[in-house]
């Protein structure tokens, strides 16, 4: 069954080093909120999930299949499956990614 949670009762988690991630799941959905620490980067690779990433505070420095995006807040982005793709927190950064199908990764 299916109940209310607030955000701050999910456990976060460290996935790789400045990246702390707080992860909703669905059977066929993650919803996941990351706070960035500025700096640090998000290494380029891909995954066989659709991603939209949301800016909800900072700026994030993207590079999606070889061109990069300085995305700002309240910037979107369309990541297609399978697409390399990176980044690096120019600022301290919340980030909203939602990611179809879910992340079994992501699953504690």
């Amino acid at each position: 069954m299916n109940k209310p949670a607030p955000l701050d009762t999910i456990p976060v988690k460290n996935t790789i080093a400045g990246h702390y991630g707080r992860f909703v799941h669905g059977s066929k959905s993650t919803l996941a909120f990351w706070e960035i620490k500025a700096g640090f980067e998000s290494p380029v690779h891909q995954h066989p999930h659709e991603q939209i990433t949301y800016i909800a505070e900072g700026v994030f420095e993207m590079s999606l299949d070889g061109r990069k995006y300085t995305l700002k807040q309240h910037d979107t982005l369309v990541i297609p499956p399978d697409t390399p793709h990176g980044g690096r927190a120019l600022e301290d950064c919340k980030i909203i990614d939602s990611f179809s199908p879910a992340r079994d990764d992501y699953r504690y």
